[in-house]
C-alpha cells in the first residue's frame, strides 16, 4: 500500500514538472464520467492519463476534491496513410465516457481518423491452483497429473487494466473533431469537418453517414462542421454546430440522411459590430445539451451562450469572455 502510494506521489510530482514537459505532454482534451469520480485527459503523445478523486476526508479539508493518477495508458500511436500520404498525428482529439454497468469502465478516445472503445478494470485477486498449468504457467503433462486440485483466487496488489475492446477506423476523409455516446448505450456518432456518421458498439466495419454538407464543388465549401452532441434523452434527436455560428437540430426519424435540419439556431448579427474577424470569432468549437435535455450550451471564441430549444432567434443567456490585465 505504501508502494502504491509513492508512486501515485512520483506520478503527480512528474505531472507536474514543467522540466520534463515535452510537446507530447500538452493536454488535448480532458472529459468527467457521468459520477465525476473519474477524470480522464488526453494529450498530444495519444496517452490518456486517468486521474481518481480522494475520498472526502474530515480530517483533511484541505485534500478535498484533489485527483490522484488512477491508470495511465497508451490509446494511439502515429499512422501513415499512404494512399494519401498523410501523416495521422497520434494526438487525442475528444474522450467521451460510456455509462457504468458494472465494476469495469468504458470509454471511447479518437484522434483524427480512428475511434477506440477502451476498457478499464481492476483486478486484485490472482487464480493459483491449476491443474494443466504449473505456477509459472508452463504446460504440464498430463501423464503426470495424479490428483485435481481446486483453482483458488489469492489477494495481489491492486492493478488497473487498459484494454482495447473495439476499433472503428476508415470511415472519415476529414478531421475527427467529436464523438457523442447516444442514449441508447447502443450507438454513437463521429464528426469531421463534413460528416457525422452513426456506429453501433458491436460493429466496427461499418457506419451509416447521417449528415454530408460537402458540395459537389469544393470551391463552394462555405462553413464546416465543428462539433456534434446527441441529445441526453431523445435518442434520435441530435444537434451539430458549424464555422458560421450556426447550430442545427436534427431528428433521424425524418430522414436517414439529415440533410434538413429540424431547427436552426442562429443570432442575428450587429452591422455596427461587423468587423474582419467577425466570421472567425463566431466560429462555435463545442456544443452540450443541459442535462434536462431543454437547453443548448456553445462555445465560440468570445462567448458561452445557452440557447433555449424552444426560441431559435437568440440565446437566453451570453457570457462574455473576460481578459486579464496584463
Amino acid at each position: 500500500m505504501e508502494e502504491d502510494i509513492d508512486t501515485r506521489k512520483i506520478n503527480n510530482s512528474f505531472l507536474r514538472d514543467h522540466s520534463y514537459a515535452t510537446e507530447a505532454d500538452i493536454i488535448s482534451t480532458v472529459e468527467f464520467n457521468h459520477t465525476g469520480e473519474l477524470l480522464a485527459t488526453g494529450d498530444k503523445g495519444g496517452r490518456v492519463v486517468i486521474f481518481q478523486r480522494e475520498q472526502e476526508s474530515k480530517n483533511q479539508v484541505h485534500r478535498r476534491g484533489e485527483y490522484n493518477v488512477y491508470s495511465t495508458f497508451q490509446s494511439h500511436e502515429p499512422e501513415f496513410d499512404y494512399l494519401k500520404s498523410l501523416e495521422i498525428e497520434e494526438k487525442i482529439n475528444k474522450i467521451r465516457w460510456l455509462p457504468q454497468q458494472n465494476a469495469a469502465y468504458f470509454l471511447l478516445s479518437t484522434n483524427d481518423k480512428t475511434v477506440k472503445l477502451w476498457k478499464v478494470s481492476e483486478r486484485d485477486k490472482r487464480p493459483e491452483g491449476y491443474n494443466l498449468k504449473d505456477e509459472e504457467g508452463r504446460l504440464r503433462d498430463p501423464a503426470t497429473i495424479t490428483t485435481l486440485r481446486v483453482p483458488v483466487l489469492r489477494p495481489m496488489d491492486l492493478m488497473v487494466e487498459a484494454t482495447p475492446r473495439r476499433v472503428f477506423a476508415n470511415a472519415h476523409t476529414y478531421h475527427i473533431n467529436s464523438i457523442s455516446v447516444n442514449s441508447d448505450y447502443e450507438t454513437y456518432m463521429s464528426a469531421d469537418d463534413l460528416r457525422i456518421n452513426l456506429w453501433n458498439f458491436e460493429i466496427t466495419n461499418q457506419s451509416f453517414n447521417i449528415v454530408d454538407i460537402k458540395p459537389a464543388n469544393m470551391e463552394e465549401l462555405t462553413e464546416v462542421i465543428t462539433a456534434a452532441e446527441f441529445h441526453p434523452h431523445h435518442c434520435n434527436t441530435f444537434v451539430y454546430s458549424s464555422s458560421k455560428g450556426t447550430i442545427r437540430l436534427c431528428d433521424m426519424r425524418a430522414s436517414a440522411l439529415c440533410d434538413r435540419h429540424t431547427k436552426f439556431f442562429e443570432e442575428p448579427e450587429d452591422p455596427s459590430n461587423r468587423s474582419f474577424f467577425s466570421e472567425i470569432i463566431s466560429s462555435i468549437s463545442d456544443v452540450k445539451f443541459s442535462h434536462s435535455g431543454r437547453y443548448i450550451m456553445t462555445r465560440d471564441y468570445l462567448t458561452v451562450k445557452v440557447w433555449d430549444l424552444n426560441m431559435e432567434n437568440r440565446p437566453i443567456e451570453t457570457y462574455q469572455e473576460k481578459f486579464a490585465n496584463p
